[in-house]
This record gives structure tokens, sequence and C-alpha cells, in this order.
């Protein structure tokens, strides 16, 4: 279901790449947003009762969807966005995969849960868990992966029994479309909605839904949380990073090189977890700058294609290329050097990809959210003020550390102030949907992903309690009074419990 009434303001959307118009979208009131939140309202109940097998029917049928639709996919996240074809498909391969692990668990995380009595006056009674979803969660996306964020987090709330509203940034609004044009065509129920729109319309939304999740700016996430707070709506909330490399002196070099160079330019650095300052021991540090500039310098960017000749593409928005454009002129005034790249293209949002050294904490491209193509590397004396370094921040999404000590690298990981560490990789913690995605600090409130607490993220908690034993009639408690009547009883239990309440209190 969209929810396409015309309204008298649009937004046109732009190929950032080539600066072509690629199409309108409305820009949706609070009216058309409480109207699609109402509908999805009346529809959810029966979305529910289908369970989550019967759920995940139609999250399969919606995967085979995807897979039939990919080319025209990916010609879709391609024209908006300004990507290359491989990092366009990476959205759809993930979101499927996304929908294979949810589905293929869903059952098992939701299914209601036994809990066994703690002590005596527990033991009449039986006990259970239940997961019952929140009626319409309210997915807000960025527009770095217009098709992946809206999706992944979709495919839970409804797998949860959840119906979802989406808003996607109206930046790249139409893969988030294409996506309720697939759930309309599988003739799934109308449990799914987009709207389209600016700011506005986002608020709309925070206000009409029972749970929101939020990816994007720590300034937004801020405004969002606050007014679930009034409203007293859960909210989920993924923010902005400022992610640390720890390279140590004992790692393989070459692929250290490798591997922060895909961690800082992959989709042109605009990714929350993005590797955006990285630490190098002393010994290494002259050797590793040598392997990553020429890695950096061979690298092709340009307008995204059907193939793969094109490896880092253009930036979303002109203004996002010019927030790099000032933290690396600022580095630079402050005393970096600029190793290569340090230009943005005149045609197109294009910025270099771009190494600098001389760089110190004193500087915005070391301290603030660059979402560019940039690597700032800085000299470090040893692990332990690497360490301290990448703690000083005001982010904590995510790190990776790079050696050839295991034990050493899961000791450095265990000191770093971030939700996720990512050994000798990166962006690996997003691929393996069993493990929580969410960030520390100002980087987030929440995760996504992380086993069955992806789905029950989106779900309430009940507890149901049922008699286990015959109860008298005359009873007012919820224990047989009749049994509590008997002394001797009485007298088992006043010991039993006092003597756990002792043995809690002085430990």
């Amino acid at each position: 279901m969209t929810t396409g009434e015309s309204t008298e303001q649009r937004i046109e959307v732009r190929n950032p790449a080539s600066g072509q118009v690629v199409g309108e979208v409305d820009v949706q009131t609070s009216d058309h947003v409480s109207a699609a939140v109402r509908t999805l309202r009346q529809r959810q109940p029966s979305w529910e009762r289908l369970g989550p097998r019967g759920r995940a029917t139609w999250l399969r049928r919606l995967r085979d969807w995807l897979l039939d639709n990919e080319s025209d996919l990916l010609d879709r996240i391609q024209s908006e966005t300004g990507k290359p074809r491989q990092e366009a498909l990476l959205e759809v391969t993930l979101a499927c995969d996304a929908i294979n692990y949810f589905s293929d668990h869903a059952a098992e995380f939701l299914a209601d849960e036994r809990i066994r009595p703690h002590g005596l006056l527990t033991i009449p009674k039986s006990r259970l868990r239940v997961y019952r979803p929140h009626p319409v969660v309210g997915v807000i996306s960025p527009w770095n992966f217009p098709l992946l964020i809206p999706a992944v987090d979709a495919i839970p709330a409804l797998l949860a029994g959840a119906a979802v509203v989406v808003k996607p940034s109206e930046v790249t609004p139409f893969s988030a479309l294409e996506l309720a044009r697939g759930w309309r065509e599988i003739g799934a129920p109308a449990v799914f909605a987009v709207v389209t729109g600016d700011g506005a319309t986002g608020a709309a939304v925070v206000d009409a839904v029972d749970m929101v999740q939020f990816t994007g700016s720590t300034a937004t996430g801020r405004k969002i949380a606050a007014r679930a707070g009034e409203r007293l709506i859960p909210c989920s909330v993924e923010l902005g990073g400022k992610d640390p490399a720890i390279v140590l002196a004992d790692a393989d070099l070459e692929r250290a090189a490798n591997g922060i160079v895909w961690g800082a330019l992959a989709n042109s650095g605009q990714i929350c977890i993005s590797v955006e300052r990285v630490y190098v021991e002393a010994p290494v540090y002259q050797r590793f700058l040598e392997l990553l500039t020429e890695r950096v310098r061979a690298v092709r960017q340009g307008a995204g294609t059907p193939g793969a000749e094109i490896e880092v593409g253009a930036m979303a928005t002109a203004a996002q290329t010019e927030i790099v454009r000032a933290h690396v002129d600022a580095a630079v005034a402050a005393g970096a050097t600029v190793v290569c790249g340090g230009t943005a293209a005149p045609d197109g949002a294009f910025f270099e990809p771009t190494v600098l050294t001389g760089v110190d904490h004193s500087m915005v491209c070391m301290r603030e959210e660059t979402f560019g193509p940039t690597i700032p590397v800085m000299r470090v004396a040893d692990e332990r003020e690497a360490v301290r370094l990448a703690n000083d921040s005001e982010y904590g999404l995510s790190a990776t550390v790079w050696t050839g000590d295991r034990a050493r690298g899961l000791r450095v990981a265990r000191q770093l102030e971030v939700g996720a560490v990512n050994i000798n990789d990166a962006y690996t913690n997003l691929f393996a949907f069993g493990l929580p995605h969410g960030g520390w600090k100002t980087s987030g409130l929440g995760t996504r992903l992380g086993g069955a607490q992806g789905i029950r993220k989106y779900c309430r908690q009940q507890a149901i309690t049922a008699p286990r034993i015959p109860a008298l009639r005359s009873e007012i408690t919820w224990y047989p009074y009749s049994i509590l009547r008997s002394r001797a009883v009485s007298a088992v239990l006043h010991l039993v419990v006092g003597r756990d309440l002792r043995r809690r209190l002085h430990g």
C-alpha cells in the first residue's frame, strides 16, 4: 500500500552523478500519514493472526519478487544514488538474506516461553512470556542504502506481526516505493505502506505510530527520541559514527591496507560504520601508509555503470560533498597533508578518495562524522595510545582492529567503547544477522538484527499465568488459601522464603 494522494508540494529527485532529474514524489501531509496509519492499524490484527509461519510465506514471496526484478531494482537504486552496480547489488542480496534468516527463525524467536518457578510461591501457577507485536511500526530510513535499510527493518517487524509504514529519505525515495510495489504485486495483505515527503512527513510518522525505528543523523535522532519519550512509545535509533581502525605492528599490512580501503571507501564512505580515522603503531606506520596510498590511488571512481568497472561512485548530495570538502580544507589549514585526492569534481557530486596525514584530535576530520571518502591516518606510539585515541570520541558505533595475534585482537576489542568490533575485517557484523548492530554513546539507542532480538524488539512482552493445581471457589488470593491456613505449611513457607531473602540480601 502507498499513499499516493496528490499534494500541492512535490520533491524533485536527481541522480547525483549526472544531476539529471529521475522523478518527483509528493510531500505527504500529516493528514495523509494519519490516514495511512489508521488503515494499517485496522488491518494489523488479521496479519498477526496468520502466525509467524503464515507471515513468513509472504516474506519469502517478496524475496522471490526481489530476485525476479533484480535488474530493474539495481537500475532504480543507481539512478537515485549514483553508486556502482555491485554496491546496488549488495542491497538486494542482503535484503534477500535478511528475509531468509528471519523467516527461517521467526516461529522459534516468537514462540511462547515457559518460565521456571523461582521458589515455592510460584510453583502453583504456570508462567508464560508471550511476544505480541506493536500494532504499527514506523521505519524512517536514510539515503545511503535506500532499499536495504527499509527492507532490513521492515522484514523483522512484519514477521513479528506488526504493520509497517516506511518514510524514506526525500533524496532517495524510489527504492522504498519499489519495495511497496513488490508487496502489492505478490498480493500480500495490505499491511505495508510507504509515505513520501520531507522532515515534517517523518515527524508525522513519529506522532502516529506505536514504535519507531530510525536510522540517520544524531541531531535528528535526538528529536525523534525526545518525541517518542513524550508519547511514551519505544524507539530504536541508529545514529552517526566516527569509526576508528587500529593497525598494530604485528598485523598483515597488505590485508590491513586492503581492508581499510574497503572499509573507508565503500559507498563513497557513506556508511554508518565506515572507517573514518586510522591509528597505526609507529614501527609499521610508514610501510602501511605506502600500501594504503597505493591502493587508494588505484581505485576507479565515476558514474555508476551496468558493469563493475567503477568501484567508488558519487556522493548522495552536493551538500554532503561540501561537508567532505570542508573537513579536508580545515585539516589542511590546521597543518595536515593531503597524500592523495583532496578535491571535488567540477561536475556531479564526486569527491576524490583522499588520504590525510599529520592529523590530530584538534581537527574536525578526526572528531565529527565526515561520511565521505576520506582516510585520515595518525601515527601512535603503541597499543595503549591507539585505544585511548579510539575511545576519545562522542561516537561509539563500531571499530576495526588489525593484528596477527587473535588473542591480542580480542583484548583490544574488549577495551573499545563501541557497539561492534571487527578483527582483521570490515563490515562483517552487518552480514551476521545473529549479532546485534547498534551504537554506544551518541551513536544510538537500541540495536537492530541480533538474532531473536531482531524480531522481538518490535514486540511487547506479555505475562500470562494460569493455575496448575485445583483452586477453591472461596479463594480471594492467587495462592490456595486453604493451604496457607495450615500452620505447618505457613511455617515452612516463611522459613524458605525468609532464607531465600536473606541469601539475596547478604550474598
